[in-house]
C-alpha cells in the first residue's frame, strides 16, 4: 500500500474528526441558546428529512464517529499501528513475532470475523428494509450508516487476509 494512499486516507479521516468536534460544539451552543430546529426546509431531504435538529447533529455525531472509528480499522491494521501486548512480543525475532501474529489473528480475529460479519449485514438489512429513521427528529435513512458498519468490519477482515497472508511467509 502506498504512503500517498495512506495520507490522503488519514488525512481525510483527520477532517471527519474535525467536522466530528464542529458538530458537537455546533450541539452544545444550540442546546445552550435553546435553537431548535436549527434549519426547516419545505420539503424533505435524504438523510435529514424536513429540518436539522437538535437530535439530527447527535445522530450526525454517531454517524461521524462510526466512520472515522471504524474505516480506518483496516488500514491501521495494515500499517501494524494496532494495539498488542508490546511486553511479550518487542524482544522476539521477526519470525517469532510472525508466528505470534498469526497465532492472534487465527485465534482471535477469524472467530470475531465469522460471528460479526453475518451479524453486521443482518443488522444493516434489517434497517435497509424497514427503512429505518430516527424517532425523534434525527437523521432518516438509517440503512446508510448502519452499511459502514459491515463496510468496515469487511475491510477489516480483508486486511486481515492480506496481512496473514504476510505472516504466513514470514513465519517460514
Amino acid at each position: 500500500m502506498s504512503k500517498r494512499f495512506e495520507q490522503v486516507c488519514l488525512s481525510l479521516l483527520g477532517v471527519g474528526l474535525i467536522v466530528l468536534m464542529a458538530a458537537i460544539v455546533a450541539q452544545v451552543v444550540c442546546s445552550a441558546l435553546d435553537i431548535n430546529p436549527l434549519v426547516a426546509f419545505e420539503s424533505a431531504h435524504l438523510l435529514i428529512g424536513d429540518a436539522i435538529t437538535l437530535n439530527t447533529l447527535l445522530d450526525f455525531q454517531w454517524h461521524l464517529l462510526v466512520i472515522t472509528g471504524l474505516l480506518p480499522a483496516g488500514l491501521v491494521w495494515l500499517m501494524d499501528r494496532h494495539v498488542r501486548v508490546d511486553f511479550i512480543y518487542e524482544a522476539r525475532s521477526p519470525k517469532t513475532k510472525a508466528r505470534i501474529n498469526l497465532i492472534g489473528n487465527l485465534l482471535f480475529a477469524v472467530p470475531f470475523f465469522v460471528l460479526v460479519l453475518p451479524a453486521a449485514w443482518s443488522f444493516m438489512l434489517r434497517a435497509w428494509t424497514s427503512d429505518e429513521g430516527s424517532r425523534n427528529g434525527g437523521l432518516n435513512n438509517l440503512w446508510l450508516i448502519k452499511s459502514i458498519i459491515p463496510l468496515g468490519l469487511g475491510l477489516l477482515a480483508l486486511a486481515l487476509v492480506i496481512e496473514t497472508i504476510r505472516l504466513l511467509k514470514a513465519a517460514r
